[in-house]
């Protein structure tokens, strides 16, 4: 049970990392500054290193889509809780529907004819 779930929590990890590294990327101010700047290049490696990892045992479509939404829905509610982005309602509504349908993805059966990943034990 636990070796199935370290895919999926390198993927959460790599999505958390991924909110991190969209931050810094803004805090960069073009690349124009040196901290944000280290911190978005050691976190933008981090994150792609592990979608890599997490891809070898989930399905592409399914990581990617997941990892995308849960960064994408971490970034933009960083920024209304810091204030950088305005509040709304509709946002926090939008966002949980982002979150609702990774959810989702990740409750699907896995498919038992499906073919089997090249490199993935």
């Amino acid at each position: 049970m636990l070796k199935r779930s370290v895919p999926w929590l390198v993927l959460l990890a790599s999505a958390v990392l991924e909110a991190v590294w969209a931050t810094a990327l803004g805090l960069s101010d073009g690349f124009s500054r040196p901290l944000p700047t280290v911190v978005f290049a050691v976190t933008a490696t981090l994150s792609m290193l592990g979608l890599g990892m997490a891809i070898r045992n989930i399905p592409l479509g399914t990581a990617y889509a997941i990892w995308v939404g849960i960064g994408a829905a971490l970034t933009v509610g960083w920024a209304m809780a810091t204030g950088v982005e305005p509040f709304s309602a509709v946002k926090l509504l939008f966002i949980a529907g982002i979150v609702g349908c990774a959810a989702g993805l990740k409750a699907l059966p896995a498919e038992k004819d499906a073919p089997p990943v090249p490199g993935g034990d």
